[in-house]
């Protein structure tokens, strides 16, 4: 008899012989600037804790409060048995940090994601989306059933192709872009987009997963850096990175925030984030708005960093063994790598040398990458460690 569950193991080398296979390395104690992996300490460049919040004494005691009062978990749907005040107090808060009428708190952010969007648009619909969106707005697209076109990233000229050629065949238009891109580091031209929007009657979508906390004056995100604050969109983000908890969240207006409510299965049919996770980024986005001299920090960190790479790593042509620093104006700067093989070994390299940078390589990008995300937590002797390990490296 044939097995039918043989594929995969055939699928499993065909992953290893393209140095693509993966897997789970277990960091021990709490999260921060220095982390133990394996018996050992290393400076964590690897981490989307940007403001050091993971770890903050402050947000720990925040979830050990709210399950002591509330319980480990909530249960059940909001709509059920797993609402809680704190959620609303949660909702209230972000609602006030973005500058909207209201918000939803999801369990995760790809079900926020996977909920907006395919409560959003339907068959009838079309969504035009940047090809390097996060997996979560691509998935969340081919749930919806909408017409899905891709246009090339950040490309504003041809996304106003797009639009003349497409939109008056469909009943509604959906934009999806993320505000900075976790794998590139550069920011989507909101503006932009937020213009053609207008003129084409489109929804815009705009993740602020790696946005909120960071950009913007009070760190509201990119829509607030970029000045676009009241002007009509959805804006979604996640609780789980510069928050230091765990979930997601959509903020618009009241009546959006209400439809979703009715309307996204994903928050419907999901039990409620737990009580330890809401009180965490509740006390985390307080943090936030009373603590700016943290996001100050943190781009000092940037600045430093970013100039110091880019003495070495500048241009194709100029930087070692062609290794070219990509564009960025977030905490997440790339270092392009010509190969998987190569990153990997990279990776391994600046392990041995007491730092943890992640090596990324398709098919979760189209070019191998190192990483490096950089925090307001992070000191000046672990910038320049990492500057002197990636020149002896290469």
């Amino acid at each position: 008899m044939t097995n039918p569950y043989a594929w995969i193991e055939r699928s499993l080398h065909t992953i290893q012989q393209a140095n693509w296979h993966r897997s789970v390395k277990a960091i021990a104690g709490r999260p921060g600037a220095v982390i133990e992996l394996e018996g050992r300490q290393l400076i964590n460049f690897a981490s989307n804790d940007y403001l050091g919040l993971a770890g903050d004494e402050r947000v720990i005691q925040a979830a050990i409060a709210a399950t002591k009062k509330y319980g480990t978990g909530s249960t059940g749907s909001r709509l059920i048995s797993g609402h809680r005040d704190l959620h609303q107090q949660l909702e209230r808060a972000i609602a006030t940090l973005k500058q909207t009428e209201d918000a939803i708190v999801f369990s995760s952010g790809y079900l926020a994601n996977l909920g907006a969007i395919a409560a959003l648009v339907g068959k009838r619909d079309l969504i035009l989306s940047d090809q390097y969106n996060h997996s979560s707005l691509k998935n969340g697209a081919v749930l919806s059933g909408a017409t899905v076109l891709n246009y090339p990233h950040c490309n504003i000229d041809k996304l106003q192709t797009l639009l003349s050629q497409h939109r008056k065949e469909y009943r509604r238009c959906l934009i999806l872009t993320d505000s900075v891109f976790s794998m590139d580091g550069d920011l989507c031209p909101l503006l932009d987009i937020l213009d053609l929007a207008e003129e084409f009657e489109c929804m815009v979508l705009v993740d602020e997963a790696h946005g909120t906390g960071v950009m913007g004056k009070t760190g509201a995100g990119c829509v607030e850096q970029f000045g676009c604050t009241g002007r009509p969109l959805v804006q979604m983000g996640t609780l789980s990175k510069a928050l230091g908890s765990l979930g997601g969240y959509v903020a618009g207006s009241a009546s959006l925030i209400d439809f979703l409510r009715n309307r996204a299965a994903s928050w419907i049919y999901t039990t409620g984030l737990s009580p330890a996770d809401t009180a965490a980024a509740l006390e985390a986005i307080r943090i936030v708005q009373t603590e700016p001299e943290r996001r100050t920090q943190l781009w000092q960190n940037v600045t430093w960093l970013k100039q110091a790479l880019s003495e070495t790593f500048s241009h194709p042509a100029r930087s070692p063994s062609g290794f070219w620093l990509l564009p960025s104006n977030s905490p997440i700067l790339c270092l392009q790598v010509d190969s998987p093989n190569t990153v990997l070994q990279m990776g391994h390299h600046l392990q041995e040398a007491g730092l943890f940078v992640s090596a990324v390589r398709p098919p979760t990008v189209p070019t191998s990458r190192l990483r490096i995300t950089v925090m307001a937590t992070h000191e000046s002797a672990h910038l320049n460690q990492l500057v002197s390990c990636l020149q002896t490296v290469l």
